[in-house]
């Protein structure tokens, strides 16, 4: 059976937030379990992985927002693939690769920020469980179609700097493609959530832009904005590694050296390296080297 589009409700002594998921088999329901702790009649929980988040979550959707959920989402945010260059299609497949080598075998591996699922399709094949999440509804709707025929993958609604998992989850932790930037959450956070829902011996692999592709990145993103799917570009504004538009949009680049910052702020130590000339990649093991 395919992917199915769920909804999670976990109540919370103050509040009620949610995570939508979107799981393979909806028929893996639990009917009315009672808590494991307080004995009380829980309502149906429509998802097979619920083990794995916390029974109270800290992520509240309504504050969410960001120019991924509000203005570049779902059947948008494929096309901007559709427009990429044989060069940018070059850089987005050697990322996939390269992620697919360090994690390959894995139990249960999560992508931050999966948008539509092109990277959790490519690599699920690859691990025994792929799970992926995205603050945009319409991108995680649009996920669940294109990955109908994918039997080991789980899709989470939630903000990638306030992750709903329980801690020590994952086998590995992946955040590419830029997403360190262009998720405009606190780079801090998102490094710290990342380590903190990997297993101990977990990888936690981020990546962003090499300067060497920067021409190319800044023709991709001119074509987005031609095709109506960005603002005007801020020309400028836009130099060394950052593009800005009219209408907000503004993404910059990590380089090594801050990564190594970030990783080191949390007690890693992560190594860097260079992926076909585009991509900067940090990668660290969660207590120990990388």
């Amino acid at each position: 059976m395919g992917i199915a589009r769920v909804l999670l409700a976990v109540g919370h002594r103050t509040r009620a937030p949610c995570v939508e998921a979107a799981v393979e088999n909806p028929a893996e329901s639990v009917q009315g379990r009672r808590h494991p702790t307080d004995g009380r009649a829980r309502k149906p929980i429509l998802i097979p992985t619920s083990a794995i988040l916390k029974r109270t979550l800290p992520v509240h959707l309504a504050s969410m927002g960001s120019y991924y959920e509000d203005r570049l989402y779902g059947s948008k945010l494929k096309q901007v693939y559709d427009l990429a260059s044989p060069r940018i299609r070059l850089y987005l497949d050697s990322e996939v690769r390269y992620v697919i080598e360090q994690v390959q075998g894995a139990s249960r591996v999560l992508e931050l920020g999966c948008g539509y699922g092109r990277v959790v399709k490519e690599i699920a094949p690859h691990v025994a469980r792929m799970a992926g999440n995205d603050i945009s509804r319409a991108s995680l709707e649009l996920a669940a179609s294109y990955l109908r025929s994918s039997r080991n993958c789980d899709l989470f609604r939630m903000d990638a700097s306030q992750l709903a998992f329980r801690d020590d989850t994952f086998d590995a932790v992946i955040c590419i493609q830029n997403g360190i930037s262009a998720f405009g959450r606190n780079r801090h956070e998102l490094v710290a959530e990342a380590v903190r829902v990997a297993k101990r011996g977990g990888v936690i692999l981020f990546s962003s832009y090499s300067p060497q592709i920067w021409a190319d990145r800044l023709d991709w993103f001119r074509a987005q904005s031609g095709a109506g799917l960005l603002g005007e570009i801020d020309e400028s504004r836009t130099m060394d590694g950052t593009i800005v538009c009219t209408d907000g949009f503004r993404a910059t680049t990590v380089d090594g050296e801050e990564f190594r910052a970030l990783f080191a702020e949390v007690g890693l130590s992560a190594t860097v390296r260079e992926v076909d000339g585009s991509s900067v990649f940090a990668r660290a093991v969660k207590n120990g080297r990388g």
